[in-house]
């Protein structure tokens, strides 16, 4: 059974960082691209940072450049996300997924996801 679980997620002010981890269970993990997602209240969901099955290529939405890392770790199956310089706007649920894939960056809805992890930045 595959399991997707996100932590991290928490109240910070602005500027301030967060790291946030998924842990994937049930799955080859060198298999899977990766990413993270976030939802807003009234927004649709966005993808904020994907990474490839073996680390190589990695993507990250334009808002987040530069402020965000994203990082895999196959011993542990582990993801994770290093948000700083956080902004108001960066406050979203903010989930995990994994799809099995070698060609494709981002996960879709076909993959697997978790039930997120809410960060809040304050103004």
């Amino acid at each position: 059974q595959v399991q997707v679980v996100e932590s991290g997620g928490g109240l910070v002010q602005t500027g301030g960082s967060l790291r946030l981890s998924c842990t994937a269970s049930g799955l080859t993990f060198d298999d899977y691209a990766m990413g993270w997602f976030r939802q807003a209240p009234g927004k649709e969901r966005e993808e904020v940072s994907c990474i490839s099955w073996n680390g190589d290529s990695t993507y990250y939405v334009n808002s987040v450049k530069g402020r965000f890392t994203i990082s895999r770790n196959s011993a542990k199956n582990t993801l994770s996300l290093q948000m700083n310089s956080l902004k108001p706007e960066d406050t979203a649920m903010y989930y995990c997924a994994a799809q099995k894939s070698r060609w494709r960056l981002c996960p879709s809805d076909q993959g697997y996801w978790g039930q997120g992890t809410q960060v809040t930045v304050s103004s």
